[in-house]
């Protein structure tokens, strides 16, 4: 996704919602029509008024004219229930839509980005997405259970005030609508401007969002090098840049308001002035002129509100552009629609590599991997060695197809994986990454993320396989006990065990081990090690290990120097061959 600033806003961008408000198209219809009948209600009140001053407060008998106050006042109440009540339901209605849509939003963001490739996060922040997730879905929420409904009750009332005026006050109604129409094409002009530092507002807010959750992922390092004063001035500076770009927003929807409030009231005033003479002249009843007035009132409040509907509009069109970028960005990694098939061999995966050429998308110039080809046999053992941006992890993102590779295939027991359904491919895989991802919740849960539908016992056997389970039985509730955020109540080392038994309850074909052990001390090592020894037993396991000492029982080892597969063998005869594996063990194994 590209971070260019974008061009500005337009309304015509909320199109974007029509199909999260399809749905509920029945409960629409039903709010527009308490907004019809609130509106009418409204428009019905100057009448009753008007009836009232000509027909209730003419000179005549005292009884009479009790009477027929009580008639005109129970007509007015009448129109002020139907007013309360219809307004109330349609308050409820387009409240509840404007929640229900924004969770239907919140959720589909979510969920597609959820299926984004990593290629997608080399270019996008995660305080980016969340900034949309939460600001951005509020306010369309605003738009969609406030200001819609506002301005459509206002549109209606204005308009229906405006007829009446027109019918009741045709000459004079000319002439404010002529002015009305030099109010207008200024404010649409500069509404122009409003949209742009509407969106440029967002951008900023998100920017500070950015950094806070960039910042908040690595407190222990901020700590460590004392950045605490450093970080808290840069997100400073982002929070001062977004507000002054706020200000602007602001301060330009302010002048827009202000015009538009002194344009149409010196309009709706001149047309009032003209029926003030009217009466002065005799041409109109004071009743008449009482229901001027009031829709004089109404029409202005509505084009208020209207000025005011019109910049949040312009704020969630913003919103909703941000919100469909990112659902309309799709990933290149996507599974094939007539997916094959592939068998399960008892034994584990068999993997063929075939001249495989890889470039990261944010580093196209340069080989991750080279023409690589490697064949793994199902239940073969195979270490990873090489230098720090060899290209060994890349392997395992290419395996998983986290990214496909420019040239060559990889296969999985005889069929390409750009051949089989994501979600088949990446059930066959179990990986225990570098640094092991905990999630805030229990233990049990963590483990059982593997398997979402493993039982208890299940989970406690892969504890106890992963040497986990002592640790985890000492914590406060056992099983039960919440972790923490990333998993800050545990060692280095019970992490990485937690994150072991995790691929042992999954039971996958095929094991991914990228520095499994790195993080243990020497105890926690061996016990670790040999779990793993006996994980890797009927399936097969692809090891990354820097530290030698834990691949020499391998069945074969693979060293990768700049993306190349430069030798492969046992530990003995890489030795015996004098080449790279060989000056990394004597440096190793010297020290």
């Amino acid at each position: 996704m590209s971070t260019d600033r974008p061009k500005a806003s337009n309304p015509q961008s909320l199109s974007g919602l029509l199909p999260f408000l399809r749905p509920y198209r029945a409960r629409i219809a039903l709010a527009l029509l308490f907004l019809v009948l609130a509106a009418t209600a409204m428009l019905v009140f100057p009448m009753a008024l008007r009836s009232l001053i000509d027909g209730g407060l003419l000179p005549q008998d005292r009884g009479a004219q009790v009477l027929a106050l009580r008639e005109h006042f129970t007509l007015l109440f009448g129109v002020a229930v139907a007013l309360g009540v219809f307004s109330a339901l349609r308050f409820y209605l387009m409240s509840w839509l404007g929640e229900r849509v924004t969770a239907d939003v919140r959720n589909a963001v979510y969920g597609h980005v959820l299926q984004q490739s990593p290629e997608f996060f080399e270019t996008t922040q995660t305080g980016e997405v969340l900034s949309r997730l939460t600001a951005d879905t509020t306010l369309v929420q605003t738009v969609v259970g406030s200001s819609f409904s506002m301005g459509l009750r206002s549109t209606v009332t204005g308009l229906g005030a405006l007829l009446m005026l027109v019918w009741t006050n045709p000459y004079v109604m000319v002439q404010v609508l002529g002015m009305l129409a030099l109010v207008v094409l200024p404010a649409l002009w500069f509404g122009r401007r409003v949209r742009r530092l509407s969106r440029a507002s967002q951008d900023r807010v998100a920017d500070s969002s950015a950094i806070a959750a960039e910042v908040l992922n690595a407190i222990p390092v901020v700590q460590s090098y004392t950045a605490e004063a450093r970080e808290a001035a840069r997100f400073d500076a982002a929070s001062e840049n977004a507000f002054r770009t706020a200000r602007r927003r602001v301060g330009a929807r302010s002048v827009l308001m202000a015009f538009i409030i002194i344009a149409t009231s010196a309009a709706l005033l001149w047309g009032l002035y003209q029926g003030t003479q009217a009466v002065l002249r005799g041409d109109i009843t004071a009743g008449h002129l009482g229901q001027t007035v009031v829709y004089v009132i109404i029409l202005a409040s509505a084009f208020a509100v209207l000025g005011e509907v019109y910049g949040e509009l312009l704020r969630a069109a913003g919103a909703t552009e941000r919100l469909m970028e990112l659902l309309s960005s799709q990933s290149p990694i996507v599974s094939p629609s007539n997916p094959t098939p592939a068998l399960l061999s008892s034994a584990g995966s068999a993997i063929k590599i075939e001249a495989m050429t890889f470039h990261y998308p944010s580093r196209p110039m340069q080989a991750a991997l080279a023409d690589v080809t490697l064949e793994v046999r199902a239940g073969e053992t195979v270490a990873l060695v090489g230098p720090s941006g060899a290209g060994k992890s890349t392997v395992f993102q290419l395996l998983l197809r986290f990214y496909d590779p420019a040239a060559g295939r990889i296969l999985l027991d005889g069929v390409p994986i750009r051949d089989m359904a994501l979600h088949a491919l990446r059930q066959r895989i179990g990986i225990v990454p570098q640094e092991p991802v905990i999630f805030s919740s229990s233990a049990l849960e963590n483990i059982r993320y593997g398997q979402p539908d493993a039982t208890d016992a299940e989970v406690h056997a892969a504890a106890r396989a992963a040497f986990a389970d002592e640790f985890i039985r000492a914590l406060p509730a056992g099983y039960d006990t919440f972790l923490g955020e990333r998993g800050v109540r545990l060692s280095g080392g019970q992490r990485q065990r937690i994150a072991i038994a995790r691929a042992m309850l999954k039971n996958p074909p095929l094991l991914l081990l990228d520095e499994a052990t790195s993080a243990l001390d020497a105890e926690s090592e061996r016990m670790v090690q040999a779990a793993l020894e006996s994980a890797m037993r009927d399936r097969t396991t692809l090891v990354i290990a820097h530290r030698l000492a834990t691949v020499q029982q391998a069945d074969r080892i693979v060293v990768i120097d700049h993306g190349r597969l430069v030798e492969q063998g046992t530990h003995d005869t890489l030795v015996a061959a004098n080449g790279i594996y060989a000056r990394l063990a004597a440096l190793q194994f010297t020290a």
